[in-house]
Parts: C-alpha cells; structure tokens; sequence
C-alpha cells in the first residue's frame, strides 16, 4: 500500500494564514475539495489540537493534522499546504510550521499504515525544506513520490 492520492487539488503552496487554525483550515478545506472529505472534518481536526495540543507537529516546520475515520471521510485522502509564512501550533520544539499535511482514513489500520508511510518519506531531512519552498503542485506531489494520477483519475484532474 501506498500514500494515498494527492490530486493537485488537494494542494495549496505559499498561502498566507493567521494562524495554526487557519492552517488547518486549509487543509481540510484542500481535503473537501479533492473530495475526500465532506464538511465537518475540519473541525474535527481543530479539535483533535484543543484536545490533545500540537502533537501533530511531527518535526521542524511540518504539522500532520488528522481526526479519527468518521462519517465526514469519504475516502482516504491527503492534502497539503505550505504557508508564506510559517506559523506557531505551540509545539516545544517543533514550531514554527510552514508545512500542514491534512490526512483523511477510513479506518484505524489505514490511519497506521499511512503515518508510516508518511514517515518513511520523511526520513530524508532535505523534504520539510524542499516542500516549504516548492512554487506548484506537481512538485509539492513529486517530492512526496507520489505519482500523477492515470487513466480516468487523470483526466477528472486535468478538468478541473
């Protein structure tokens, strides 16, 4: 099993946000639009922060926001944001983030196998830095080695 999809509209570079909320807003807003998810993850996403704190800044400048599978996940999904600016989640050591990874699963196996693989790809330290400065999409998609989508799915994009 791989990443999961990441069509380019499931990604935004160089957004200006006010904040860590605004950051995952954006993500999920990238995941909803990709059409992973439906209206209400987001904040389920926020909420997963008020509740357990900035955990989900996994390393320097990256932040990998998700909530439990639930009704609102549609299909796994990932989406990601780079920020212009890079903003505090209130991580000790990790802040401040510049780039927000927003995670969609339909089941807990999926949440496991997926963080994993997202952390093999972070293993190269040269990636949180290369994706912050990436100008477009098709490199933010490229970095993470995640393939443009063939056959319908590629067409759905080219469309849209």
């Amino acid at each position: 099993m791989s990443l999961p999809p990441l069509p380019l509209d499931a990604i935004d570079v160089g957004l200006h946000v006010p904040d860590w909320r605004a950051a995952i807003g954006a993500a999920g807003a990238a995941l909803e639009r990709s059409g992973s998810t439906a209206p209400g993850y987001t904040e389920r996403m926020v909420g997963v922060i008020e509740e357990f704190g900035a955990y989900v800044v996994i390393a320097p400048g990256l932040a990998l926001a998700h909530a439990r599978p639930g009704p609102d996940v549609l299909t796994e999904g990932l989406s990601v944001v780079t920020l212009a600016d890079p903003v505090a989640f209130g991580h000790p050591h990790n802040d401040p983030v510049s780039v927000v990874l927003g995670l969609a699963v339909t089941t807990g196996d999926e949440h496991v196998h997926f963080v994993a693989e997202l952390a093999n790809v972070f293993n190269d330290s040269s990636i949180i830095p290369a994706l912050a400065a990436a100008l477009d999409a098709e490199t933010v998609r490229s970095l993470l080695g995640i393939a443009a989508p063939t056959g319908h799915a590629a067409t759905e994009e080219e469309s849209s």
